[in-house]
């Protein structure tokens, strides 16, 4: 951490804490999530030096287990005091904080206590490269837990698109019916059955529904499926064990016909997009040059406006994928916020530009991994509508 520090040109990282308000700094010093904290405690690390804590008289112990020197308070005025005592020797400190609010995702500290330390004249910067180098790298593993989950999901979505057939057409005879929520729970089985795990979903819509990047079918609220409709399954897992990391796609159908001219059009810009998005990462990697996630999101969103769909890309083009489904690290954003988090060696993340158009809409997600000198997409890849 103290490497890391320097090479960013940080003095030090101050982590804060009051009822559990930071998970991040909680998970990156090992800290136990359920324990039992009342009153505001501090840790920081300086680039150099030996680290140093702050805790109340009645709660001493809850940072014992981290090394370095141990300062208490019980009055705001002993607090006030033992934060300066503690940062005299540092000017640039890096906190979860970020300016304007521009990465929600690592604003953790109140905006009071950045007025405070700004009062003591400190520079605070944000850690959110510093979170993702410690929270969103991966483990050799972890990358095959990825892999893992990646076979496993591939093989249950082929046989998802054939099962929505043998249900459409049961023994060739037609006249069978399956709805959105039915192949939820068909998917949902087999990934039990595989060993996975998973939040909440997957997402099986049709027609007008596939419009809706969020949808989720239920057993109250779901579509039938018919020969004839456009059809999109969005669907994520992990393998059911500590520190495993998700895999998370989307592909799109349709039943019983071939897609219509608009369809192929919107598929195709999408395709591009998100293979756009791919070069631009892997060329990074390749040249051993930075890339931020807004110039992956630059390249794909080009694509789409270009090709006329830009008022239908509604979200940013991917999100960081590490034990949670949404992970800590840099996010493919542009749209909604500008994230100019690096997209570090050894992590993951999902490419799904999507076009939302009022009848229908087309999302192609993808997911990739990166190392020094490479990138690159870990599953298969939709290169043309399903026909089911």
């Amino acid at each position: 951490m103290q490497k890391a520090l320097r090479e960013a040109g940080h003095d030090g990282w101050l982590f804060y804490d009051h009822h559990h308000r930071d998970p991040i700094g909680e998970r990156i010093l090992g800290i136990d999530s359920k324990a039992h904290i009342t009153r505001r405690w501090y840790y920081f690390v300086p680039a150099d030096g030996e680290p140093r804590k702050l805790v109340h008289r009645i709660e001493q112990g809850r940072l014992d287990a981290l090394p370095g020197s141990k300062g208490v308070y019980s009055s705001w005025q002993e607090l006030a005091a033992g934060l300066k005592a503690m940062l005299s020797d540092s000017r640039r400190i890096a906190m979860q904080y970020s300016p304007n609010n521009a990465i929600m995702y690592v604003s953790m500290v109140d905006a009071g206590t950045v007025e405070f330390l700004r009062g003591l004249r400190k520079e605070i910067v944000s850690s959110a490269d510093l979170v993702a180098q410690f929270e969103a790298v991966l483990t050799e593993d972890q990358m095959v837990s990825h892999a893992a989950a990646q076979r496993a999901l591939d093989a249950i979505l082929a046989e998802g698109w054939l099962e929505i057939g043998r249900r459409l057409r049961p023994a060739n005879g037609g006249q069978g019916g399956v709805s959105e929520f039915d192949m939820v729970l068909w998917l949902r089985e087999a990934m039990h059955s595989a060993g996975l795990v998973w939040e909440n979903g997957p997402n099986v819509s049709v027609n007008q529904n596939t419009s809706d990047s969020h949808y989720e079918p239920t057993a109250e609220r779901s579509s039938p499926i018919h020969e004839g409709d456009f059809l999109l399954i969005d669907i994520w897992g992990r393998l059911d064990h500590p520190g495993t990391i998700f895999y998370d796609i989307t592909w799109t159908g349709v039943v019983g016909r071939e897609p219509s001219e608009r369809e192929q059009q919107v598929f195709t810009a999408v395709r591009d997009a998100r293979d756009a998005a791919i070069a631009a990462v892997r060329d990074a990697f390749t040249q051993h040059r930075v890339i931020h996630g807004y110039e992956a999101d630059d390249a794909a969103r080009k694509v789409i406006r270009d090709a006329g769909f830009g008022a239908y890309f509604t979200h940013r083009t991917g999100h960081n994928i590490a034990h949670e489904l949404h992970g800590p690290g840099a996010h493919l954003d542009n749209l909604e916020t500008h994230d100019e988090r690096m997209v570090l060696p050894c992590t993951c993340f999902s490419v799904e530009p999507g076009i939302y158009l009022p009848e229908f809409g087309i999302r192609s997600e993808v997911n990739m991994l990166t190392a020094p000198g490479e990138a690159w997409v870990t599953g298969r890849m939709q290169t043309e509508l399903v026909r089911i």
